[in-house]
């Protein structure tokens, strides 16, 4: 971690730029470390048509992340349903795939290739998945590339209610020397910014 603040000793002003640049780059590190991958808790219980058929729910969970591929994670299913010569697979159960659900990715006899892609490009975004559900959420159905494109161009950050993000939009517009008289209502002000943007599960957007 920079040493730009615990270091005490006099530095001169092109030190302590180059100390606050390594702060900047090591808390944006971090916040890249703390985001999770999109896989760790994803899972889905795969049992075919042909057991269902016959009375039978046999199968088990596979945890995605558990898989470099959709072809590994393929392969681990043909292997677990071995016993069918051409194994028609169900998706009888999912669990944290509510994003691949909103994508179309992934239904009860579907699977999409494209997850571990998609996932990928989230992996390495600088956004959560959480931000990507926000999106569908208030746009409908799209396609992921759209959604991806939307969350670069138009996110806005996470924050607890319409007024802590109006705060945060206009914190650097209000003058310093403002008069203790003079009180702005933030919570009309708020209802009024909010026409040009919209808000999910706390994340929010431009319109």
């Amino acid at each position: 971690m920079s040493d730009f603040f615990t270091n005490k000793k006099p530095r001169s002003i092109g030190v302590l730029l180059g100390e606050l640049i390594n702060f900047k780059s090591d808390l944006k590190l971090i916040n890249m470390t703390n985001l999770r991958n999109c896989l760790d808790t994803a899972s889905i219980y795969v049992s075919t048509y042909a057991k269902y058929n016959n009375s039978s729910l046999y199968g088990r969970w596979f945890n995605l992340s558990e898989y470099g591929s959709y072809d590994e994670l393929l392969e681990a299913m043909r292997e677990l349903h071995k016993d069918e010569s051409d194994p028609e697979f169900m998706y009888q159960d999912y669990e944290n795939c509510e994003l691949f659900e909103k994508l179309g990715l992934i239904h009860e006899s579907f699977l999409s290739p494209d997850i571990y892609e998609i996932a990928e490009q989230i992996n390495e975004s600088e956004h959560d998945i959480e931000v990507f559900e926000a999106v569908l959420d208030n746009l409908g159905k799209i396609d992921f590339q759209s959604a991806y494109e939307y969350a670069n161009n138009f996110y806005c950050g996470e924050f607890a209610n319409d007024i802590e993000f109006v705060e945060y939009l206009y914190e650097n517009d209000i003058p310093f020397n403002l008069p203790s008289f003079v009180v702005i209502d933030w919570e009309a002000t708020a209802r009024n910014i909010m026409y040009d943007y919209f808000e999910s599960n706390g994340h929010y957007f431009k319109s």
